[in-house]
């Protein structure tokens, strides 16, 4: 595989922070060309330079641009990641008011797994009060992927076994090895793309929690201080903010009280 040449990986990293705020370092240089790569080849490209080329001069197909946000945003993730968030949770639902709707956004949701723990919790300990899940990405291929409901079972590998008797449909035939998510759940959550880097889309509701969970990585202060603004704006006085473990949010100067490792509320 020919490798990306520096100026054509700076080229197009600024290009893809330009759309997605995300900022793709030199660590990122053999990852970026082999899915450009991909993308060159399924564009009819000889090579991933002239792919470059013809996308940095806007000779590409419009839609080229949201392909190129697909492969490059899309991150393996799997169910129940990050277990003390989903313990957190768990703890806090029985003090949720009988009847009183209860919202949940899983604000970078990739391809689903984790509105889907959080949909199997909910449906499982709040049976008391209405419930909903929304997943948002900025991917339109893991939006897609995650509506599904379909998996690998590598993916549910953490999914503890009473939820994986009663939410999961195991595959048999050409579905061999693979998981998928039962209707009644499936209905329970929405996904939808959004752009976290972007004024939020009017019909979201207020939340009681908010995932913005291993995001975060990828922008800069500034970039950061900004999106957990913008997403602080939906959330209910007293709701919960769950972040990545490896992601911090000291020194942003922002309205926030830490409740536990990477667990916030409004200060």
């Amino acid at each position: 595989m020919k490798q990306l040449s520096s100026q054509a990986f700076s080229a197009v990293t600024r290009l893809f922070h330009s759309v997605s705020g995300i900022r793709l370092t030199e660590a990122k240089h053999a990852l970026v060309t082999g899915r450009l790569q991909r993308l060159a080849s399924e564009a009819g490209e000889p090579d991933v330079e002239t792919y470059v080329e013809r996308l940095l001069r806007g000779g590409a197909p419009a839609q080229e641009m949201q392909r190129l946000i697909d492969r490059l945003t899309t991150n393996e993730t799997y169910f129940f990641r990050e277990p003390q968030h989903f313990n957190h949770l768990a703890d806090r639902l029985p003090r949720v008011p009988a009847g009183q709707q209860f919202n949940v956004w899983s604000a970078a949701s990739s391809s689903g797994e984790e509105a889907y723990s959080v949909a199997m919790l909910l449906s499982e300990q709040l049976a008391h009060a209405p419930w909903q899940v929304i997943g948002t990405d900025l991917s339109v291929s893991m939006v897609e992927s995650a509506r599904c409901g379909l998996y690998t079972f590598d993916r549910a590998r953490m999914v503890p076994e009473t939820y994986l008797k009663r939410f999961c449909l195991k595959g048999q035939g050409a579905q061999t090895g693979q998981v998928l998510l039962e209707r009644s759940l499936r209905a329970k959550v929405r996904f939808e793309p959004a752009n976290l880097m972007q004024p939020l889309p009017d019909w979201l509701p207020q939340f009681d929690v908010i995932f913005l969970r291993n995001v975060l990585i990828y922008f800069d202060n500034e970039a950061k201080a900004e999106i957990v603004r913008r997403v602080l704006g939906r959330l209910k006085p007293g709701g919960v903010l769950y972040i990545g473990h490896a992601e911090s949010l000291s020194n942003l100067g922002l309205p926030l009280r830490m409740l536990a490792t990477a667990v916030h509320t409004h200060a």
